[in-house]
């Protein structure tokens, strides 16, 4: 009987991936396509969705092909994206209105200003676990209906329909304008502040608040669950996953108990924490978050501690200062010092996220004498990623009553030891790296394989799960203590640094 597969679609934020992955949880192939980033102005950040949906018609059969496999050997596809990125289109002919707004977007500041202004206003963190802010799906999707002409009207009449990347892809893959399943899944939908993260519905009273007809919206279904047959692409295929691309992570990495964490170093760090099946409304700057829900299961909810700047702050360090000339080089750099000579960076280059969400902020470095070379420089740019985590895993101990007892990462700056030995020092905990790196994609073929019964349980996907480094805290007690404090100190020095403008 020939080998069966299970076929994972990655929708990230610069390019698609598809990846084939086998009953051990092994890569077996990989396409990957990027696709154009629009600015249109300052601020704001644009896809084109057909151009995305036109690259996964053309990646996932080269994939496929490239495993030496025929659609019949495809067990089922899952799909994980780039969340609050939002798209609207015609529900008669599938032609997106405009552009897609990227998460990265800032255009709804001054919407979500006015917004934060309105009576009752208080009610919408309280049902969506979310704060009011630009980073997500429903202060989108009214820009888009106030912005664009006539748009509003053919929503309100039924011809407009909303969704994430995910439910794009869907419904394209189910047949678009002839018979598209319309659906988002509920990692997905508890990013977009309307839907109530205790019931697991669209919230009326949140349609209400940001003024969307509740007709543009997708079913919310379960992560892992089969949503309908691939009419293109992998004819015949059943679709049977959808997560965010950070809860899909989480699924990768097997944080299925509570008290268990991942965090995905990239551009910026994302790090979730699993609390089970108890809704933790955080009170020390995180986000209550949906981390997966198998079918015919209760939810399992996640902490998030999001970073702006991690991975980026090396670019800045190689593109900007140009004291490197590879991110790599960072590491030996910062090796060729035993500290940081006392300096610290902050980078809140357009704000901190959590656990401060201090958009006024502004990056700093702090402690300059004249001892300070590039090297120690590259220690505290590598440092400074290990501090916000710190500082991450801190609010989520205080908001759970879990201690976390290891650190599971994944993501570009894993391959920095430097980096991930300073983190577990920070942490004082155990910081693990998985065999397969790609923990995204692999976390939505797990939950279509479970769908489907290609994996039979969870247990089974754990037994996949490889450790290929770890890391093991070596920091005296005192020194952690004492950097530490230093660097609350610097972010102090932080805050403060827009002011409003005299009238």
């Amino acid at each position: 009987m020939p080998e069966r597969y299970v076929v994972s679609i990655d929708q990230g934020t610069t390019s698609t991936r598809c990846i084939v992955f086998d009953r051990r949880g092994q890569l077996v192939s990989v396409v990957q396509r990027e696709h154009q980033q629009y600015f249109p102005k300052p601020g704001w950040v644009e896809h084109d969705a057909t151009e995305i949906w036109r690259n996964v018609e053309r990646i996932v059969p080269r994939a496929v092909a490239q495993a030496g496999a025929g659609p019949e050997q495809i067990a089922a596809i899952g799909i994980a994206n780039q969340r609050e990125t939002t798209v609207l289109w015609d529900r008669r002919t599938g032609v997106p209105y405009g552009n897609a707004i990227v998460w990265q977007d800032t255009r709804t500041d001054s919407l979500v200003d006015e917004l934060a202004r309105v009576p009752g206003v208080e009610a919408v963190s309280q049902r969506s676990g979310l704060p009011l802010a630009t980073y997500f799906s429903g202060p989108r999707i009214r820009w888009m209906l106030d912005n664009t002409p006539g748009l509003r009207e053919r929503a309100e009449r039924g011809d407009v329909l909303f969704g994430t990347m995910e439910t794009w892809l869907v419904w394209n893959l189910t047949g678009g304008p002839e018979g598209g399943i319309h659906i988002t899944d509920v990692t997905n939908a508890s990013r977009t502040m309307l839907m109530d993260i205790t019931t697991l519905e669209w919230d009326p009273y949140l349609l209400s608040f940001f003024g969307i007809p509740a007709s543009m919206l997708p079913e919310i279904r379960s992560s892992a669950q089969v949503y309908g047959t691939s009419r293109t692409v992998l004819p015949g295929v059943e679709i049977a996953a959808a997560l965010g691309d950070q809860q899909a992570a989480l699924f990768g990495q097997t944080c299925f108990a509570p008290g268990e964490a991942k965090c995905t170093y990239g551009t910026g760090g994302f790090l979730l924490l699993n609390t089970g099946r108890e809704l933790v409304r955080s009170t020390h700057g995180l986000l209550s978050t949906v981390g997966y829900r198998i079918d015919g299961e209760a939810p399992v909810y996640a902490l998030e501690g999001p970073i702006a700047i991690a991975g980026s702050l090396v670019q800045w360090f190689r593109d900007r200062l140009e004291l490197i000339s590879t991110a790599p080089e960072i590491e030996t750099l910062a090796r060729s010092v035993d500290n940081n000579g006392g300096c610290y960076i902050v980078p809140a280059f357009s704000g901190l996220f959590a656990p401060h969400w201090r958009s006024e902020a502004r990056g700093v470095i702090v402690g300059l004498t004249s001892y300070i070379t590039k090297g120690h420089l590259a220690r505290a740019v590598l440092e400074a990623t290990g501090w916000q985590t710190r500082e991450v895993v801190d609010a989520m101990n205080a908001d759970s009553g879990l201690a976390l007892r290891t650190l599971k990462v994944d993501g570009g700056m894993t391959s920095d030891n430097l980096l991930m030995q300073f983190i577990a020092d920070v942490l004082d905990v155990p910081v693990v790296r998985p065999m397969v790196a790609e923990t995204v994609s692999l976390g939505a073929a797990y939950a279509a394989g479970l769908a489907v019964g290609y994996w039979p349980d969870l247990e089974g996907l754990r037994q996949n799960w490889h450790r290929a480094g770890q890391w093991l805290p070596a920091m005296d007690p005192q020194r952690r203590a004492q950097e530490y404090d230093n660097w609350q100190r610097a972010v102090e020095r932080a805050f403060g640094w827009i002011k409003q403008p005299l009238a």
